[in-house]
């Protein structure tokens, strides 16, 4: 599967949020992934009262938590779960999930793995927040390639 070679073949939503970032100053960018934070959906019963069903993202200091699903009409909805206080990855497994949600595996697998850094971050964020962001997404393909060859 090839990734979208430019931006414009993106996903909407992740290009709508990539555009967003790039229309501000760099030092502003880490205002709105705090912003993206505060947005994290809360987890459905299911997940909430099982964690368990989500997978640790290793990548990510934090403990971070997610699970992508395939539903039965084929389309694809990233759950998560990041602390408070990990803002940042917060932030970003917020983009994902927003970006993600209702997207059919296909277009799930053409993001562009090093998504984290088309969002203009790269000086704004440690390398390893944006490995851990990257982490996300990363196992959020993995899931969703088992799914879809189950």
């Amino acid at each position: 599967m090839t990734p979208p070679a430019t931006a414009a073949e993106l996903p909407p939503v992740l290009a709508e949020i990539r555009e967003d970032f790039l229309a501000l100053p760099e030092r502003d960018r880490p205002q709105l992934l705090l912003e993206f934070s505060r947005e994290l959906p809360e987890l459905p019963d299911r997940f909430k009262f099982a964690p368990g069903l989500l997978e640790r993202v290793e990548e990510c200091q934090s403990p971070v938590r997610a699970f992508a699903e395939v539903a039965d009409d084929n389309t694809v909805h990233l759950y998560a779960t990041a602390p408070l206080e990990a803002p940042t990855t917060r932030g970003f497994a917020s983009i994902l999930v927003q970006g993600i949600a209702g997207l059919s595996p296909h277009q799930v697998l053409a993001i562009p793995d090093d998504y984290p850094s088309w969002l203009g971050l790269d000086r704004a964020i440690s390398p390893l927040r944006l490995r851990g962001m990257a982490g996300i997404l990363s196992r959020t393909k993995r899931q969703v390639r088992e799914q879809i060859s189950a």
